[in-house]
């Protein structure tokens, strides 16, 4: 229970810690309490020393002769009885010692060091003591009870007010903090590709800072969002037009005689049209995915079986025309997979380009490729394509996924693709909601997708 307790207490000043670290909220109530002790500090100090300069020279006098009249009250011999009477509609406490008479108005009080010092008191408090004509000495103080009951009462209410603003200052700095929360919230949205809806602005006639912050941004995120609608309509518009003459370009080529002296031109034309037409079909569907209203065609897939024919189209586009030499794929695939709600076309293509990159980069000698799918907790399910090749340096697998990132070393133009194939897939998991990571397996890439339980 101890180190438990030790646990929580650790673990709440770290909170605390943080939060006045990095939170504004909590800096401006902290800086607005110790700004509030520091005024009630001085105004205190500054009341004390006046007070004080009064007593000097005002108060002191007047007390002195009050305390005269009492000691002359009390009489000599000093009288008990009197003394008494005053202690019960006064807030005193009497003590008289002498001779003949030691006596104590409240007993069951703490006596003060100077009432009872055989030194006698401090000069400050001399005025407080008399000397009557028997040589009895009567000393005058503060009742401890009468003293403790306001005193109290009033320092509960003052800790009640203070913590009462305290309180009263977070709600207003929260609230006047506020938009802070609205112009995060659309920063994310923004960065997310979501420009529907503009960050609110409080008080549009009349903005604060916060409001033209709000609106400076939303102004920011309406010409991202057209530069970005630009760039789409006009690559679409390319990607289009580009396909009729690409189209006619590989009719007339293929009608070119099949000579000698024709056909490896012919040939390298062919696969240069080709990677034209791939690049042209990927920078479409990359478009189509990357728009926040991307729309899959989901229907009930059996994963494996998909894996497993993406393998034969790709062992049979690889094998040589006689059948031979067609690439090995090491394949691990659950015996029983439930029907996932999946865009089958979309999953084609994520299948199709992971294999194809580890193919691509698998060396002769090497261990061949290796896909697998894995069941995971919750419904989801994990698909893993590892090659064995020379992989990449650390520093380039965080852009592995990206846009036209080829790797400077093992994986360039001779090696095929123009850095859209880990793009669209990446864009392909996103889409069915799932997630994309790449890592270095030594040797050799291991791509892991989690695509998550589909909720309709």
């Amino acid at each position: 229970m101890k180190f438990r307790g030790l646990k929580f207490c650790v673990m709440a000043h770290r909170r605390a810690k943080h939060a006045l670290a990095h939170s504004l909220r909590v800096k401006l109530v902290a800086l607005f309490v110790v700004l509030a002790l520091t005024m009630a500090a001085a105004f205190t100090f500054g009341m004390q020393a006046a007070i004080g300069a009064s007593w000097r020279a005002v108060a002191k006098p007047l007390l002195t002769d009050y305390v005269d009249r009492l000691a002359a009250d009390i009489g000599s011999p000093p009288s008990t009885a009197k003394a008494l009477a005053l202690t019960e509609h006064l807030p005193l406490s009497i003590r008289i010692s002498g001779p003949q008479l030691n006596w104590r108005s409240h007993p069951q009080e703490p006596e003060l060091d100077w009432m009872y010092d055989d030194h006698g008191p401090g000069e400050e408090y001399k005025f407080f003591q008399r000397t009557t004509a028997d040589g009895h000495r009567v000393q005058f103080g503060i009742s401890v009870q009468a003293w403790n009951q306001k005193p109290r009462f009033i320092g509960w209410v003052t800790l009640t007010t203070l913590l009462l603003l305290t309180w009263v200052a977070y709600k207003w700095v929260r609230r006047m903090l506020r938009p802070l929360d609205d112009i995060r919230a659309g920063a994310l949205r923004f960065g997310a590709g979501d420009f529907a809806q503009n960050i609110p602005v409080r008080h549009a006639h009349h903005p604060d800072e916060l409001g033209e912050l709000a609106a400076t941004i939303n102004t920011m995120g309406t010409d991202i969002h057209q530069m970005l609608e630009a760039k789409r309509t006009l690559l679409l518009a390319i990607s289009h037009e580009l396909r009729s003459p690409l189209t006619r370009a590989r009719l007339n080529t293929e009608l070119l005689p099949e000579s000698t002296e024709v056909q490896p031109n012919r040939e390298a034309l062919l696969r240069d049209l080709a990677l034209m037409r791939d690049l042209v079909t990927d920078l479409l569907e990359s478009e189509r995915l990357a728009s926040p209203h991307a729309a899959l065609h989901r229907e009930a897939v059996d994963l494996p079986a998909l894996v497993r024919d993406v393998v034969c189209e790709l062992q049979i586009a690889h094998a040589q025309p006689d059948g031979s030499g067609a690439p090995s794929i090491n394949t691990t695939l659950p015996a029983a997979l439930p029907r996932l709600p999946l865009d089958p076309t979309r999953m084609r293509l994520l299948v199709r380009n992971l294999l194809d990159n580890a193919l691509r980069h698998s060396h002769e000698g090497s261990a061949a490729p290796r896909i697998e799918v894995q069941p995971l907790a919750g419904g989801a399910v994990q698909i893993i394509v590892r090659d064995f090749g020379p992989g990449v340096a650390d520093d380039q697998i965080p852009h592995l996924g990206q846009p036209f990132f080829r790797p400077d070393a093992a994986r360039t133009r001779e090696g095929g693709g123009v850095g859209l194939g880990l793009y669209l897939c990446r864009l392909v998991a996103q889409a069915h909601g799932g997630s994309f990571a790449v890592r270095n397996a030594q040797p050799g890439l291991e791509i892991v997708v989690v695509l998550p339980p589909h909720k309709a």
